[in-house]
């Protein structure tokens, strides 16, 4: 039986109140479990796909030295920074980068915390084939990248950043479609010096529809977390 799950499509909006959006409902199934209710009421999972205005964002375990720019240079950049509380180091979220907040019970799923995020690098490399792009992994690394073994060539295409509580998760990971890579250049993604970034847009040299990658990414999440949307 497939897992009901709520699918929000919020457009562009403000990281900030994202991230109070999706900590609501994250608490209210962190809570519902906690009480120890009957499981067949619980709060549904929740699928949040978004795209944010231009922010930096770095995860409990980051170094804020890995952001290169001062306050008055992020102003110039028309973008904000915030140390929030996912894994992972620094990364960038804009215009044209589709972001995805599971909300899932993971523990409901029978899944652990690393096959979770095994699961979502897995969805994101089956879309990514969709456009000609092999995306893989990377040996002690999270998310997707493109040409992983080839020195020097290596570029991150999707950042995973995940925090979970009572096996609920939140936080999610960032795929770049159309995005304005020269943000990038600001900062030591996910905390390395020698790797790239890259887009869909870039590997395939054409501008990608979002609402196509939605569509496609939604469909994938579906079928590789069995779940049904609402």
């Amino acid at each position: 039986m497939k897992k009901p799950t709520v699918y929000d499509d919020l457009g562009q909006r403000d990281y900030k109140e994202t991230w109070d959006y999706q900590e609501h409902f994250f608490r209210e199934k962190v809570e519902y479990k906690g009480r120890g209710d009957d499981s067949s009421m619980a709060p549904a999972d929740r699928l949040i796909f978004v795209e944010h205005n231009h922010v930096y964002t770095l995860g409990k375990s980051g170094q804020e030295s890995n952001l290169l720019l001062d306050y008055i240079q992020l102003r110039a950049k028309d973008a904000v920074f915030y140390r929030i509380d996912r894994g992972g180091d620094i990364t960038y979220h804009g215009p044209g980068q589709l972001v995805g907040y599971p909300i899932f019970d993971i523990e409901a799923m029978g899944l652990g915390l690393k096959e979770y995020i095994h699961l979502i690098e897995e969805a994101v490399i089956l879309c990514l084939s969709h456009y000609g792009i092999t995306g893989e992994r990377l040996d002690g690394a999270t998310g997707v990248w493109v040409e992983p073994s080839i020195p020097g060539k290596a570029r991150k295409i999707c950042a995973i950043g995940v925090r979970a509580s009572r096996h609920v998760t939140m936080h999610g990971f960032a795929l770049n479609v159309n995005t304005d890579l020269s943000y990038f250049d600001h900062i030591n993604p996910c905390g390395f010096t020698d790797k790239g970034v890259t887009s869909i847009a870039r590997e395939t040299g054409r501008d990608i529809s979002m609402s196509e990658i939605k569509r496609d990414l939604r469909n994938i999440i579906g079928e590789v977390f069995e779940i049904e949307y609402l």
